[in-house]
Order: structure tokens, then C-alpha cells, then sequence
């Protein structure tokens, strides 16, 4: 997965406030995730809330961010893909992340469905 520099230093330095560093915290948050469960692109599994749309999208562009995966099934999911097309990413399919919780049958990642959004 692509490495977001401001995000890493953000870690390291263990950050107390991401405003701080001009980082939205939805943005973050989603990129840590993915990290740790080992997806090749960012994925949003928990609530995308409308007033990050713009921060995300710009942070992606600015990182050279052109993919990214939804895995979250909340409410109100279909005005949040129309917003993150007027922002120049667009649905692109379907496909499969890596969960953040472990299948305890497997003892691994469990997978679960995603949207793919890609930039127009």
C-alpha cells in the first residue's frame, strides 16, 4: 500500500492532535487500518462522514492516491458515492479487503466485500 510521508511522521511522532498536522482524522484512521490488516490500497470500513469527502479526496490526489476500497455497509452509503464522484472518484466495481478482525476459524484476516472506487 502507498505510503501517505505526513501520516507516517504523524505516527512517529506520536501525534496528539492530527489538526495539527492538517490531517483528517477519517482519512487517517482508514489508512492506519488498512496498514495493519494488510490491504494493498486504503479501505474504509467504518462511516465516511460527508464533511470529509473534500479533505479525503484532495489528500489522496496530493499523495498520488488514485484507488480505494469501501467496506463499510452504512446507511446513507449511495449519497456518499455520488459525493465522492462530484470529488472525482468513481465506483469501479467490486472486489475483497482484508478485514481488521481475524476469522477465528482460519486464524487469518477474514475477507469481506468492498466497493472499488477509482479516480476518474
Amino acid at each position: 500500500m502507498k505510503r501517505i510521508e505526513l501520516f507516517e511522521r504523524a505516527i512517529a511522532e506520536k501525534a496528539r492532535n492530527l489538526k495539527d498536522y492538517g490531517i483528517n482524522s477519517t482519512m487517517f484512521w482508514a489508512y492506519r487500518k488498512s496498514m495493519e490488516a494488510g490491504n494493498d490500497s486504503i479501505d474504509f470500513g467504518e462511516v465516511i462522514w460527508d464533511e470529509d469527502i473534500e479533505a479525503i479526496t484532495e489528500c489522496m490526489k496530493e499523495n498520488g492516491i488514485t484507488e480505494f476500497t469501501i467496506s463499510s455497509t452504512f446507511s446513507s452509503l449511495i449519497p456518499t458515492l455520488a459525493a465522492f464522484e462530484k470529488h472525482g472518484f468513481a465506483m469501479d466495481g467490486l472486489t475483497e479487503v482484508n478485514a481488521t478482525y481475524t476469522d477465528w476459524q482460519t486464524g487469518q484476516r477474514a475477507r469481506i466485500p468492498a466497493i472499488r472506487m477509482r479516480q476518474k
